[in-house]
């Protein structure tokens, strides 16, 4: 008997219920802009947080105690998939995903971690086909071993390159055996911790090859998901060569990758990077590369990645406001790439954590839906830039600098600024949140 399995499937109560174990805003059949809100958002549970992480910390070890501890054998492999689609039933999401070593231990050779991840997926195909319940995205695991300390692509190793080249193989034929929507890439250890001892362009051209061999490999295979990366600038690294959203698309646009790969973004890498999450997202679908997110949050007063789950809505709302504005996932999804807190150790934390963001982004998206609906941000945006859809306008973009000076000469040009009205839209966003 696994720890969730006493727990009911939770339900739908609304905003008035009493219960801590009851969904208050994420009504799965819900409609909102002609789909229901299970389509919209395409919930999934993260493997490692839920299952595979501890409760360690860099300064103590684990905290929590869970039947399928210790991780060193399969017969726990197999108890921890029985626990997590308890899970997986008991919240009633539709998705989840995995690195290949929250599945199962890593071996310490190659032959044995491909048989013994063949095993393990075919057990999770098993149960997936009994639930009903699908995989988001795989992804490998090229980062903890100490194999991959000085990177998995761009390690000075060769052999670890084609380590790690038999190990993405390995992975996306699990991901597509298992009918996964997306394949993921993040470079966790593909950066530097000093340039005194890296060759720069060789790392990054290294790394462009071997995305290429997993794009090459995708249409071998007849994979008709979605291969992704994932921005972070640093964590483990000091520095990650796909430091945020931007970087990834220059690299992908170099090495010839920009209408083969999308982007995984991160609420808290984007923190990491400077930056927000609605920036991030707005960034890959201005260039047509959104993908899929990972939901979570930082601690805004530490400098590290906290991964807590979700509580702001007004942020949250504006993140789908840009995702619903693209049209919508595809075969992307809200992973739920965050831990409990390492005090927070019962099986009613986990379900609970589950819920409240769920709850969160139920009530973002309805509000990003209601202000798409309402069109005033739109409104607002097309009367400022409106002054470029006259015909005078759209000709300066096809002259050159010599005649527009001319122009500006002819006609005695002095711009009168024009106030961009952030505190009126301010005030417009918190109507909806």
């Amino acid at each position: 008997m696994s720890m969730f399995e006493a727990f009911e499937t939770v339900s739908f109560e609304g905003p008035n219920s009493p219960q801590t174990l009851a969904f208050r805003h994420y009504d799965a059949n819900e409609h909102v802009l002609g789909k229901s809100l299970a389509n919209h958002l395409r919930f999934a549970v993260a493997y490692w947080h839920s299952f595979a992480w501890e409760g360690g910390d860099p300064f103590g070890g684990p905290t929590f105690q869970r039947d399928w501890y210790p991780q060193t054998s399969m017969e726990n492999a197999f108890k921890k998939a029985d626990a997590a689609f308890d899970f997986f039933r008991v919240l009633g999401v539709p998705y989840f995903c995995w690195h290949d070593l929250d599945l199962r231990p890593d071996q310490g050779n190659f032959a044995d971690n491909q048989s013994t991840l063949d095993q393990i997926t075919d057990y999770l195909g098993e149960k997936m086909e009994q639930s009903g319940v699908k995989l988001l995205w795989g992804t490998a695991n090229m980062f903890s071993d100490r194999r991959w300390m000085s990177g998995a692509a761009t390690n000075p190793d060769p052999d670890v390159f084609a380590f790690a080249a038999a190990t993405v193989k390995s992975c996306m034929d699990a991901t597509h055996k298992l009918g996964g929507e997306n394949y993921v890439l993040w470079g966790g250890r593909e950066g530097y911790e000093t340039l005194l001892n890296t060759k720069l362009s060789q790392e990054l051209d290294h790394m462009g090859r071997f995305l290429n061999m997993v794009v090459d490999y995708n249409h071998k295979i007849g994979f008709k998901g979605t291969i992704l990366v994932e921005p972070k600038p640093q964590e483990p690294s000091k520095h990650q060569y796909d430091f945020d959203a931007a970087t990834c698309i220059g690299f992908l646009r170099k090495y010839g990758l920009e209408t083969e790969v999308k982007l995984n973004l991160e609420q808290g890498h984007a923190i990491l990077a400077g930056h927000s999450f609605e920036h991030e997202i707005a960034t890959a679908a201005a260039e047509g590369m959104l993908g899929s997110i990972d939901m979570n949050r930082n601690d805004y007063q530490s400098g590290w990645d906290t991964d807590q789950f979700p509580n702001n809505t007004p942020e949250v709302a504006l993140c789908y406001y840009h995702i619903l504005k693209a049209g919508g996932f595809t075969t992307g999804g809200t992973n739920f790439d965050a831990k409990l807190r390492r005090q927070s150790l019962s099986a009613e934390d986990l379900i609970a954590a589950h819920i409240g963001g769920m709850d969160i982004c139920a009530r973002g998206l309805k509000a990003a839906a209601a202000m798409l609906e309402d069109g005033g941000l739109e409104t607002a945006l097309a009367d400022r830039y409106a002054g470029w859809d006259t015909p005078e306008a759209k000709a300066l973009l096809a002259s050159d600098l010599d005649s527009i000076t001319a122009q500006v000469l002819a006609r005695d040009i002095r711009p009168e600024p024009r106030s961009g009205q952030q505190e009126i839209l301010e005030n417009y966003v918190n109507r909806f949140v």
